[in-house]
């Protein structure tokens, strides 16, 4: 192994390397760009055996990642915001053919107005689709769990594309130390692709075609719903064994941080979840028993690990980056939703912060997390369960 100062884009396009990635297909889009320039590069230099496909639009990267991975090679593709948007048709072709395919996104606000700077909304829109989702803290968590998607889709038990997430700017352009893996022991881990059926020329073989049997077409909905259950238990044992290999083991679906005495959680996903942990360092240094659960992946939910530990907590706030508009924090709707109806009765906050990128310190999410602390230990309850929150 050797250790690279990385961008979080860079270490994307090191893990599609390493993976033997054999067509990237790409659209430039900010901030995701520089992920397949240096894939082009590697190409270009003859360090990555690969074809890179440069097409006319971010629908058409999708499309043809598909049509590659449907062809029986490893693919990716990356995006940003609108792009993933004006691709949103293809991420549910991709998802209902059942094809094992691994896309980074780094998450950008939606327009309008015009902005380039982080929150989840992009990331988030892509939840009902059957993706496996996850939400990256660091570079080396980037590079590794995008290693690691691919084997994880790639299994029998799941057969499902994956989006690996990281956030705009705060991971995509900052450098970070990163391990890089020698390219054995990702061969080692890695096995030959896996797919459920190929496309080749010559052979007849139809999918996607207009169903005549539409209790069928339910139950292929109902099987990717359980595939991402079972999703479950492998992205464990991928973790264990990736855990073997290199030392770094993430926990699965979630992390805790400071959770065994913990009266109080906060759950976040993604970057700022390295604020959250100085805001929980911060908070206990007075005395309030604050405890965080980092949402890993988004889907599959992690609805067992969570409850778990909240089942005797006081309270659980939630931090959104993004926002179902007349709802609340998509986040936040599954922490509760799962909470009721496990019949755990514990008084669950929904903050909202970050949205269109503005910028929030862990100071910020010790400030929200302490007047919320307050209000529910004097009172036993929130007086509102969402809180849109500015800072300081």
């Amino acid at each position: 192994m050797v250790v690279k100062p990385l961008t979080g884009n860079y270490a994307a396009a090191y893990a599609a390397k390493l993976s033997r990635v054999k067509v990237v297909a790409a659209y430039p889009i900010t901030p995701q760009t520089t992920i397949v320039e240096k894939l082009a590069q590697f190409i270009e230099d003859g360090e990555m055996d690969a074809k890179m496909i440069r097409v006319e639009s971010e629908h058409s990267a999708l499309a043809a990642a598909y049509g590659a991975a449907s062809g029986g090679v490893r693919a990716f593709t990356a995006t940003s915001s609108q792009g993933l948007l004006y691709m949103h048709e293809m991420v549910w072709w991709v998802a209902g053919s059942r094809i094992p395919l691994v896309m980074a996104i780094v998450t950008r606000t939606l327009g309008p107005p015009w902005n380039i700077w982080t929150d989840h909304s992009d990331i988030m829109d892509q939840r009902d689709s059957g993706w496996l989702i996850m939400m990256a803290e660091h570079n080396q968590e980037v590079l590794d769990e995008t290693i690691k998607m691919f084997k994880i889709t790639e299994d029998p038990r799941v057969f499902l594309p994956g989006i690996v997430g990281l956030d705009a700017f705060i991971l995509s352009h900052t450098t970070e130390p990163v391990d890089i893996p020698d390219q054995e022991l990702v061969d080692t881990f890695l096995p030959p692709r896996r797919q459920p059926y190929v496309f080749k020329p010559g052979d007849s073989l139809l999918m996607g075609n207009v169903p005549r049997n539409l209790k069928e077409n339910m139950r292929m909905r109902e099987d990717i719903h359980n595939s991402l259950e079972a999703a479950k238990k492998v992205i464990e044992e991928v973790d264990e064994e990736w855990g073997k290999l290199t030392g770094r083991r993430y926990g699965g679906l979630i992390e805790c941080y400071r959770c065994e005495d913990a009266s109080h959680f906060i759950v976040g996903m993604g970057a700022w979840v390295g604020d959250m942990r100085e805001a929980v360092d911060s908070l206990r240094t007075n005395g309030i028993k604050v405890g965080l659960i980092k949402v890993r992946y988004v889907r599959p939910f992690p609805r067992e690990d969570i409850l778990k530990w909240v089942v005797n907590a006081k309270s659980v706030i939630v931090f959104d980056r993004s926002v179902s508009a007349g709802s609340a924090g998509p986040l936040f709707l599954d922490v509760a939703a799962h909470l009721m109806a496990a019949g755990i009765r514990v008084p669950v906050k929904n903050i909202l912060a970050g949205i269109t990128g503005l910028d929030v310190t862990y100071e910020d999410i010790a400030d929200a997390v302490l007047k919320s602390v307050a209000e529910v230990e004097e009172t036993g309850k929130f007086s509102r369960f969402i809180e849109w929150y500015y800072g300081r």
